[in-house]
């Protein structure tokens, strides 16, 4: 018979409930977290819930930041023309790693999915269609990862943003299909951003 012991049960399921954390993983850490220090398990829930309370979305471009305006918003050097629209804020980073995209982004927090109940309003489109307002942005490069739903969010906001007069492109097909822009190398990220073609 297996000794359930409730709080430690606890701490488990609630480490399962991450994304790609199995139920043996979970257990791992659980135990590994009851044999950290006490203050080093006081910082580590402390991280956790500092981070819940200060990071929000960057009030631009819908990214994480921990201020008003995130780090790429904020730099003037960045080309306000352009916006690279992608699906979750690890695709930013993923696409500054290459170092070759000098626009600003524009964060959806997720695609389209009928199947899952998601439209365009559960979506940061929205706050997309305010940014030209201002006049200034010539071209959009849809940057989903290249899934169906990807695919679909793609095409939808195309059409959106076409009758405004600005181009849209989406990311050439350098990065694998099925795969996630998150795990893709600087290299295969760069051609694709080089590589991008009209919709």
């Amino acid at each position: 018979m297996e000794q359930q012991i409730a709080p430690l049960a606890k701490l488990a399921e609630q480490f399962g409930q991450l994304p790609g954390i199995g139920r043996k993983t979970a257990q791992r850490l659980a135990y590994h977290t009851l044999n950290m220090p006490q203050a080093q398990a006081e910082e580590f829930a402390g991280a956790i819930l500092h981070a819940r309370d200060v990071v929000r979305r960057c009030a631009l471009c819908c990214d994480l930041t921990d201020h008003e305006l995130c780090a790429v918003c904020r730099a003037a050097n960045r080309d306000g023309s352009i916006i690279c629209v992608v699906e979750d804020p690890r695709d930013v980073m993923a696409i500054e790693r290459t170092r070759e995209y000098k626009g600003l982004y524009h964060v959806l927090h997720g695609v389209i999915s009928p199947l899952h109940g998601v439209g365009p309003e559960a979506l940061c489109v929205k706050e997309l269609l305010a940014r030209f307002e201002s006049g200034l942005v010539k071209e959009v490069i849809m940057a989903q990862n290249p899934t169906v739903e990807g695919e679909a969010t793609a095409m939808y906001l195309s059409r959106l943003l076409k009758p405004l007069g600005v181009q849209v492109s989406r990311l050439a097909y350098g990065v694998p299909v099925g795969a996630d822009l998150e795990y893709a190398d600087e290299v295969t990220l760069a051609r694709a951003l080089e590589g991008r073609r009209e919709l």
